[in-house]
C-alpha cells in the first residue's frame, strides 16, 4: 500500500483520503454514506445548536510523531498560526462572548506566541483548555516551567496518555514517551494539578492503539486512577476516551494492515443516533492554523471548511455559522459509534 503522502492521480492528500472514505479508490469498498445514515433517523441535515467553544489549532509542529495522529503532526511541520491570526481570534472571542477556548496542535506550546496568546486569553476571563502531549514539558528546559505557567493562567490541562503501562504507551507514541509522561504528570501534580480541592483540572485522553473502539470510559478511568496512583502516586481528574477516526496516519495504518473495511464496518454497525445528536460540531467551531473555519478538527485535516460564507476567522459571523449545515463525510461515523466520541470524551453513558 502506497503512503498517503504519495499523490495519486494528481490528487491532494486530503482529496485522496476522501476518495478512500467514499469508496472511490480501487482498494476500498463503498459503505452507506453517513448522510444517508442520518436520514434513516431523521437527523439530516445536522445543524449546530450554539457556538460555545472555539477550538484553535496553533500549528502542526510537534515534538512527537504518534502513529494514531489525525493531524499528521511532527517536528518537520512548518504550519504555525501567526500572531496576526491570533489577534483576529481574540477580537472574535471578545465580540461574540465565546466562553471556552480549546488550544490544540500539534503541540500548541511549540507556537512561539503560545504564552502571549494564553496570557491575553486569561485577561478576558474565559475558560482556557490546552491539549498537551505531556512530553513537551520535559523534552526541553525551555518548557520545564509550563506547569507553573498553566497554573498562573488557570489553564485546564488535557493530556494524552495511551495507557498506564510503558509497553503500550511507547508502542503507540515512541520509545521513552511513557517515562517522560510520568515525569510531566508528576510535575503537574506538584503544582496542584489533579489534586482534590486545588481547582486545577488535569484530564487524560485515551485513544485505542489498534482498529477497535475504546472500552467503557468510566471503567478505563477507574483502572487508570488505580494504577497511576499505586505505581507513581499520580492523580488526575477525568479520563476522556476518543475513538480513532479513519483519517491521516490512522487511515494509512488501517490500509497498510488490511483493517480498513473491518474498522469501517465496526463504526457503522455501532452507530448511535443519540450520540449523533450530541456531537461536538454542534457547539464548536474549529479554527485552522491559517484562520480557516471548520466544523471540527477532523474536517480541518480533510480540507472541508464550514458550509457558510463565513469561512475565515476574519469574516466570522455567528449568525451565518449558526444557520449552516454541518459538513459530513464517512469519518463522522467515528464520532457516533458506541458511546460517541468528542474532544471531551464519550457523549452518552
Amino acid at each position: 500500500m502506497k503512503s498517503l503522502h504519495a499523490r495519486k492521480e494528481h490528487l491532494s492528500e486530503s482529496d485522496y483520503q476522501l476518495k478512500i472514505l467514499n469508496g472511490k479508490a480501487n482498494e476500498t469498498q463503498a459503505f452507506q454514506s453517513f448522510e444517508d445514515k442520518l436520514k434513516d433517523y431523521l437527523l439530516f441535515p445536522l445543524k449546530p445548536l450554539d457556538i460555545e467553544i472555539l477550538q484553535i489549532n496553533l500549528g502542526y509542529m510537534c515534538n512527537q510523531t504518534c502513529s494514531h495522529c489525525h493531524v499528521d503532526a511532527g517536528p518537520d511541520r512548518k504550519e504555525i498560526m501567526s500572531r496576526e491570526t491570533m489577534d483576529l481570534c481574540l477580537k472574535i472571542i471578545a465580540t461574540n462572548k465565546i466562553g471556552t477556548i480549546d488550544l490544540t496542535g500539534g503541540a500548541p506550546e511549540m507556537n512561539p506566541d503560545f504564552r502571549w496568546f494564553v496570557s491575553r486569553l486569561r485577561q478576558m476571563d474565559i475558560n482556557i483548555l490546552v491539549r498537551s502531549n505531556l512530553t513537551i514539558i520535559v523534552s526541553n528546559p525551555a518548557y520545564h516551567d509550563l506547569p507553573s505557567f498553566y497554573k498562573s493562567n488557570k489553564v485546564e490541562v488535557i493530556s494524552s496518555l495511551p495507557y498506564f503501562s510503558k509497553r503500550k504507551t511507547d508502542h503507540q507514541r515512541g520509545e521513552g514517551v511513557f517515562n517522560q509522561s510520568v515525569m510531566a504528570l508528576t510535575m503537574l501534580n506538584e503544582v496542584g494539578y489533579g489534586l482534590p480541592g486545588s481547582g486545577l483540572k488535569l484530564n487524560l485522553v485515551y485513544n485505542p492503539s489498534g482498529a477497535f473502539l475504546p472500552a467503557d470510559q468510566k471503567e478505563l478511568e477507574t483502572q487508570f486512577k488505580k494504577h497511576l496512583k499505586k505505581d507513581f502516586n499520580i492523580q488526575f481528574n477525568n479520563l476522556f476516551t476518543i475513538t480513532n477516526l479513519p483519517i491521516s496516519r490512522f487511515l494509512k495504518y488501517l490500509l497498510d494492515s488490511g483493517n480498513y473495511e473491518d474498522y469501517m464496518e465496526k463504526l457503522i454497525n455501532a452507530f448511535n443516533p443519540v450520540a449523533a445528536t450530541q456531537v461536538m460540531c454542534r457547539n464548536t467551531i474549529s479554527v485552522g492554523w491559517d484562520g480557516i473555519l471548520y466544523d471540527c478538527d477532523f474536517n480541518q485535516m480533510l480540507n472541508l471548511p464550514v458550509n457558510a460564507d463565513s469561512k475565515h476567522i476574519k469574516f466570522f459571523d455567528k449568525k451565518l455559522l449558526k444557520d449552516r449545515n454541518i459538513v459530513l463525510n464517512q469519518h463522522c461515523y467515528g464520532c457516533t459509534a458506541g458511546a460517541g466520541s468528542s474532544c471531551g470524551g464519550a457523549l452518552v453513558e
